[in-house]
């Protein structure tokens, strides 16, 4: 590996193995959704994820991470982040989850996140995670490649998002990772185009628009992890790990 302009750049070696981490993880969330269903625990979606990425070979990368006690970040309804999957906490028909997940495979971190409703959901719910869902896949299909700045990326989820009604939040951001899990750049979801830095071939970003129904305002519940929306709005936040490669884009995870 090496990093250029600080971003990290990786071999075809450690490609290879990026892209057997990243399958684990897009199937780990995929199984995990699945399972979702009112009257589950988080605690149970979080075992399950958990040997669901050690059965293929892999290890959860948020687990221990600044002492965070869990495999998955279970965020429910105005929980935007970091929520912390609990036995007494069962889902009921209606809400909407964040599943937040990174693997470790081959010492290369990859991160990734959906949010799916509980049940049967209200229109405007539903309605809100298609388009923040969709706002992701068009950021990377429309912007994202090597030479573009962080920017470019950023002021076309805030503006996308806000053609929708929704907002983003400006205090959460993608990164890079590799050998860390979070490591330069940060790529915020609030931005102007034409600034911050340049992303080379070779190099693995972390895109992740985190949304609100209402107010961007959040704060840090009294457990240290979790982040809520001030006003109790709904938030949704969905992520995917992509390799800037000589042809376009990878999607890892």
């Amino acid at each position: 590996m090496a990093f250029t302009t600080q971003c990290q750049i990786f071999t075809q070696a450690e490609v290879a193995s990026l892209r057997i981490g990243g399958a684990i993880l897009r199937d780990c969330l995929a199984h995990t959704a699945l399972l979702v269903r009112p009257g589950i625990s988080t605690l149970e979606l979080d075992a399950a994820a958990e040997t669901f990425i050690l059965a293929r070979g892999g290890r959860p990368a948020f687990k221990g991470y600044f002492g965070f006690t869990a495999t998955l970040c279970t965020s429910i309804n105005d929980e935007v982040v970091h929520g912390i999957p609990r036995s007494e906490r069962m889902l009921k028909e209606g809400e909407i989850i964040s599943l937040d997940c990174g693997v470790i495979y081959d010492d290369l971190y990859t991160d990734a996140c959906v949010s799916v409703g509980v049940g049967q959901i209200a229109p405007k719910a539903q309605a809100f995670l298609a388009y923040t869902s969709q706002t992701l896949e068009d950021v990377i299909h429309e912007v994202v490649r090597a030479g573009v700045q962080t920017g470019d990326i950023s002021s076309f989820i805030e503006m996308r998002l806000k053609k929708g009604g929704y907002e983003a939040v400006r205090t959460l951001t993608g990164h890079g990772l590799g050998t860390t899990l979070h490591q330069f750049p940060d790529v915020p979801n609030v931005g102007k185009k034409g600034t911050g830095p340049v992303l080379p071939v070779g190099t693995m970003i972390a895109i992740e628009p985190i949304a609100t129904m209402g107010s961007a305002e959040v704060y840090t519940a009294d457990d240290g992890w979790t982040v809520l929306t001030t006003d109790g709005s709904l938030a949704c936040h969905f992520e995917h790990s992509v390799l800037l490669t000589k042809d376009g884009v990878e999607v890892i995870a």
